[in-house]
């Protein structure tokens, strides 16, 4: 499901070669094709149309501009964590009422923005945060819908860093605290708790996962329905899983096939859902552009060091996480079968692909089986168009990578490359604080 793909011996984005992209924009650099955003989001869409979600993008997984100027174009509303997340939904051209804002760490400051901007909905993380909020909210005179995250303690198998609906995890409040809340503001003026939240984790591979915590949610909206209380949104979260692998991840219809059953019924008793898809849209629509600086053999191991590594896609060294590799012209034309690790292909050489950081932790994949590289060549780093740029760093004083989005024939230059004398922009000018 996506539109990267090998042509007379070139890969492609859309109509546009990313050896063109190189040329003109340089390296690093990520880069993003619309049309797979856009279908990702209709396939979603479609899978989901009995119930008619609100699709909120999750802008932690891909915060350009112009990736999410895009999304909204589509319809969407988005997810956001933070106030500079909401800044760029609200820069996005997103409307207010189709923004959905968690976290854990909302801070009165940041409350007090999104609920005088009158953000759709507020998914509240703790009993803490709710007193806060009612109070924030009866200080301003400003009626706030909340949706209470609840931590249905299931299991979404995946990385213990991306696991988020067990109890051992920072999110959420149980199902019994969850009715106490409940009860306890029942009659505020202001901050009306009419919803429910739900997110396991991601990626999620196993659909069944969330079946199970769905059931979970059910039988707790059945007691506050008895208990005269009314529940208008459930937010199901996101998490769902990409293709690292091909043929990894389920479709929008497996996840589907899971999920409708259990909440038609509430349709029908006039709940509307919120979905919260970020590495589904983006994590395939993406990928990384990198220069090899040199290819070291050493000790029979072989290095295949380029411009960038950890600093700019995190994920292999902090979730163990695979992601496919191939140079962008490969020698003698050689294609991959899949997305895998192609050890079978020959010629091949097992290398380490790691960045130019003084670090042993810095690299993008061990043992991988790549056609034998040099200086100079590109290579791409596939399915990094989720968690790439947005958790890059200037590790090692390393500048932030450049950001391209494809339309067609068309590439455009989204974010540029950050100079050296930008890196240090913030520090030029020191200011003596007024203590005491």
């Amino acid at each position: 499901m996506d539109h990267f793909a090998f042509e007379n011996g070139a890969l492609r984005c859309e109509g546009v070669t990313l050896a063109s992209i190189a040329a003109n924009a340089g390296t690093p650099t990520f880069i993003y094709s619309a049309a797979t955003l856009r279908m990702h989001i209709h396939a979603l869409r479609q899978a989901f149309a009995p119930i008619d979600p609100l699709i909120c993008f999750s802008v932690k997984s891909c915060p350009n501009l112009s990736v999410l100027r895009l999304v909204a174009g589509e319809g969407c509303g988005m997810d956001v964590v933070s106030p500079g997340e909401l800044q760029r939904a609200l820069a996005a051209g997103v409307p207010t009422n189709k923004i959905a804002y968690a976290g854990v760490g909302k801070t009165h400051e940041a409350l007090t923005e999104a609920i005088t901007l009158g953000v759709g909905c507020m998914n509240v993380e703790s009993a803490e945060e709710l007193e806060m909020i009612a109070a924030v909210a009866a200080h301003l005179r400003r009626p706030t819908s909340l949706a209470l995250r609840i931590n249905p303690d299931v299991d979404a198998v995946t990385h213990r860093h991306t696991t988020t609906g067990t109890r051992a995890t920072k999110f959420g409040v149980s199902v019994q605290r969850a009715e106490e809340l409940f009860d306890r503001m029942r009659d505020h003026s202001f901050a009306h708790l009419e919803g429910l939240h739900l997110h396991i984790g991601s990626p999620v591979f196993d659909a069944t996962r969330y079946a199970a915590a769905i059931e979970v949610a059910l039988g707790l909206i059945d007691r506050l329905q008895r208990n005269g209380h009314t529940i208008r949104t459930l937010d199901l979260g996101g998490g769902f899983a990409a293709d690292y692998q091909t043929g990894q991840a389920p479709s929008p219809a497996d996840y589907a096939a899971a999920i409708l059953p259990l909440v038609l019924p509430l349709k029908n008793r006039g709940v509307k859902f919120v979905l919260e898809p970020g590495r589904f849209i983006a994590a395939n629509a993406g990928v990384l552009l990198l220069q090899v600086i040199r290819t070291k053999r050493e000790s029979g191991k072989t290095f295949v060091i380029c411009d960038a590594g950890m600093n700019a896609l995190l994920r292999p060294s902090h979730y163990d996480a695979f992601h496919f590799l191939w140079p962008v012209q490969p020698i003698d034309g050689l294609i991959p079968r899949g997305r895998s690790d192609n050890t079978g292909l020959s010629p091949l050489e097992i290398c380490d692909v790691v960045g130019p950081l003084c670090e042993t932790g810095d690299y993008l994949a061990l043992d991988r089986a790549l056609p034998p590289m040099r200086g100079g060549d590109l290579l791409c780093v596939f399915t990094a168009g989720a968690y790439g740029m947005s958790m890059s760093s200037r590790y090692n004083a390393q500048p932030l990578p450049a950001e391209v989005l494809v339309q067609g024939d068309t590439a455009t230059l989204v974010r540029k490359r950050e100079t050296l004398t930008e890196l240090i922009a913030h520090e030029m000018h020191i200011t003596p604080l007024a203590l005491g």
